[in-house]
Order: structure tokens, then C-alpha cells, then sequence
């Protein structure tokens, strides 16, 4: 199963539902399923966040989060801010760059310590329902 790593607290976020919109600097055709992974780097959070994530909450790193299907993807431009304004404080909204627009989130209750890589990369589906076996997801 193809999976892409974010940094946190965007990955968390995006397992929270706070965050359907990732952006990047490429264009993938790809649609289907999609595991968020958080990758092992810290960084300093935007305020956003610690207005929004529940303080308690735990913020893994290392792991895959959540798994959701990414839907379409579409330049950025002023039409999309203005549809998705919620969405503007979670990514770079700058024009040229692209949006990957995600539903179907099904958010994990317990991470799954996996590896992450630059870029789209594989996950065996076995690992995913192994991690899973009687941790069903949210």
C-alpha cells in the first residue's frame, strides 16, 4: 500500500481530521488508498496547532497514523483557498504548488512503527493488518 511521510504534528492532524489538504511541490496521478506516516523529525509547530490539537494528545514519530484516500489533485490557486480556508494555516497554499485533496480518513488507534521514506513509498498490506489485529482502527 503506497504511503507518504509528514512531519508532525501534520500527520497527527490529518489523522485528527483537522487536516484533508496536503500540500507539495508535486503533482502525483496516483488516487487510492494512502497511509500517513509521521515521519522521525521534529519541528517547531505553527500556532495552528497548539490552538487546535488536543493538548493530551500523543504526537508519534516513526509510525503510520491513519490511512485515507487521496482523491484528486489540483494546482493552487486563489478558488481553492477560498474553498478551503480552514485548510490554509495546515500547508503551504502558495501559487504553483499543489494540493492533494484526501476523504475516507480512517485514523488508527494505535500507531504502527514502520520506517518512512521521502517521497511515495510501499508498505506491505500484511504489516498493516497484522498492526491491526485486534486494534481495530477509530
Amino acid at each position: 500500500m503506497k504511503a507518504i511521510s509528514l512531519w508532525q504534528p501534520w500527520a497527527s492532524a490529518m489523522a485528527l481530521g483537522l487536516k484533508r489538504v496536503e500540500t507539495r511541490h508535486w503533482y502525483t496521478s496516483y488516487r487510492g488508498p494512502l497511509l500517513i506516516h509521521a515521519a522521525k523529525k521534529r519541528v517547531q509547530w505553527p500556532d495552528i496547532a497548539i490552538e487546535q490539537m488536543p493538548v493530551d494528545y500523543p504526537l508519534p514519530l516513526g509510525a503510520i497514523v491513519c490511512k485515507v484516500y487521496l482523491a484528486r489533485c489540483a494546482k493552487i490557486n486563489q478558488e481553492i483557498r477560498d474553498t478551503w480556508p480552514e485548510e490554509i494555516e495546515w500547508g503551504d497554499f502558495s501559487d504553483g504548488r499543489v494540493a492533494w485533496f484526501t476523504g475516507n480518513l480512517q485514523a488508527f488507534s494505535k500507531p504502527i512503527p514502520y520506517k518512512g521514506s521521502q517521497g511515495f513509498f510501499n508498505v506491505p498490506e500484511s504489516i498493516v493488518r497484522e498492526a491491526l489485529n485486534g486494534h481495530p482502527p477509530n
